[in-house]
């Protein structure tokens, strides 16, 4: 009865028209980003940051949230009408979903997606809804020692399933916690790496470095890019699957559901990966995978449904233990913080409605991404004809704005335009910048937690192994570790980093 009740808290603040608005608006612009190559959910997410300051945080969140899984849902469209993945989760669909289209069955590989994805999102909106009591039972018996390992675990994440090298990312996660610590010790009160800058007291502002890193770094090698803007003519007129293909894929949306629900939640999963891993699986037990990339319709389903499933499962350990599993986590983190909220399990108890109606909008929101992908597939893919060289100009405006208005300081956008400076970089030596701002984020609340263990041990670093749950979790870490350097695995790793 408690779930019920919750929900129904949940849904009476989503179904506000206020908050229905900014759903809808979420699942606008996140259809739009999934669509549009090169313009990804976090680079979004990053430059919107600054503007959801004045908005209610329930409305924030719920708008943010849509961006992020309505992205999921955009990048299967253009995925399988031109072969141009906007996501890469939804690099999978184009090996069967384009085969599809030029065989004149793009009208079902759609349908079957967009059915796909709203399957995935409904259950895994249960599973949210049912995970987060006991998720957050389990939270309240955290201590610092274990919020320490289990920030630790997170970081080590991020390294073991991010693309390229192990050590670039170790690297990428060491220089965030380093730039994360950057400002006035609290305990000591004397300035840490501020190099004279005042401005840097409060330490490094996280829009700046979210809107360099993720907006105009990634747009800017984008830009490098020649653009293919020939577009597939394909025919819609037969636009539902037959009940045959539907009875056929229902197996693959549900097990590419299941697979999408455990590894979102993981520190690290996420979409990309859960639709790699749901593909791979109905390969392995499909009666004949030679079908496999010349127009298997579970191969649309299947990577379709994990994805969606994925992105909406990753929100459960930064709802319940305010932990966040990947960068676009992050920068939900760093959204919950420019509301003033501290993240955590506290958040379930003190504001009940908040948490609620975040989660009850994940369903309205996919809701209206069946309405808004399948009627406006026309209008979704003719935006591709516009250039980015175009777009470019305005989007930086825009993240000039945006940062100005946090702070009203001409600091933070130079910040800005040197982390941008560093994103460039750091594409084009291969190095990942998702570690930096999971270290960036993490780092700070990592130093306090760890001191805090500390000072309650009276300076005993085993308190870490002494506590079951701070164990078990440091255990994890070095079982993450012992995986990845086993040569089977990191050769397995390269195979699927390879394939992205």
């Amino acid at each position: 009865m408690d779930l019920i009740s919750n929900l129904a808290t949940g849904f009476a603040v989503a179904l506000t028209p206020m908050n229905l608005g900014f759903c809808l608006l979420g699942a606008l612009i996140g259809t739009l980003v999934g669509v549009l190559p090169g313009i990804a959910p976090i680079t979004t997410i990053a430059i919107l940051l600054p503007f959801t300051f004045s908005l209610p945080p329930a409305s924030a969140l719920i708008m943010l949230s849509g961006i992020f899984y309505g992205a999921q849902y955009g990048g299967s469209t253009t995925a399988i009408l031109v072969n141009l993945p906007g996501e890469s989760s939804s690099i999978v669909t184009t090996l069967d979903g384009h085969q599809m289209a030029k065989q004149g069955r793009a009208g079902p590989a759609l349908a079957i997606a967009a059915i796909a994805s709203f399957v995935a999102g409904t259950i895994a909106t249960v599973i949210i809804a049912t995970a987060s009591g006991p998720m957050s039972w389990l939270a309240l018996k955290f201590t610092a020692a274990e919020y320490f390992s289990l920030m630790l675990l997170g970081l080590t994440g991020s390294v073991v399933l991010a693309a390229g090298s192990p050590a670039k990312a170790v690297a990428m996660v060491l220089l965030g916690l380093l730039f994360g610590l950057v400002g006035i010790d609290v305990n000591t009160g004397l300035p840490r790496m501020t190099m004279g800058y005042g401005e840097l007291g409060d330490g490094i502002g996280f829009v700046p470095v979210a809107i360099g890193l993720f907006g105009i770094a990634e747009l800017a090698v984008t830009l490098g890019k020649p653009q293919d803007r020939s577009l597939l003519s394909f025919s819609l007129k037969n636009l539902w699957p037959s009940w045959a293909e539907i009875r056929q894929t229902t197996p693959a949306m549900l097990r590419g559901t299941i697979i999408g629900s455990v590894l979102g939640v993981l520190p690290g999963g996420g979409a990309a990966l859960s639709s790699f891993a749901a593909y791979a699986v109905e390969k392995k037990i499909a009666k004949d995978p030679k079908r496999f990339g010349r127009g298997a319709i579970e191969g649309v389903a299947a990577p379709e449904a994990a994805n969606n499933a994925g992105a909406q499962t990753s929100f459960i350990p930064l709802l319940t233990l305010g932990i966040p599993g990947n960068a676009i986590m992050a920068l939900m983190v760093g959204a919950m913080m420019i509301q003033g909220i501290q993240p955590g399990p506290q958040v379930m108890t003190a504001q009940p409605q908040l948490f609620w109606g975040v989660i009850a909008s994940m369903w309205l929101g996919n809701l209206m991404l069946i309405v808004l992908n399948l009627p406006m597939i026309w209008l979704w893919v003719s935006l591709l004809r516009v250039p980015y060289r175009l777009m470019f100009p305005a989007i930086v405006l825009f993240c000039c704005i945006g940062t100005y208005s946090i702070g009203n300081t001409v600091f933070d956008i130079w910040l800005m335009l040197i982390f941008a400076a560093a994103g460039v970089f750091f594409i084009k030596v291969g190095a990942e910048p998702a570690p930096f701002i999971l270290g960036f984020i993490l780092g700070p609340l990592m130093e306090e937690n760890f001191r805090r263990a500390m000072n309650l041990s009276r300076g005993d670093p085993m308190i870490f192994v002494q506590r079951p749950i701070s164990a078990f979790l440091l255990v994890l870490c070095l079982a993450l570790f012992v995986i990845l350097v086993l040569p089977a695995v990191r050769k397995k790793r390269e195979e699927v980093f390879q394939e992205e």
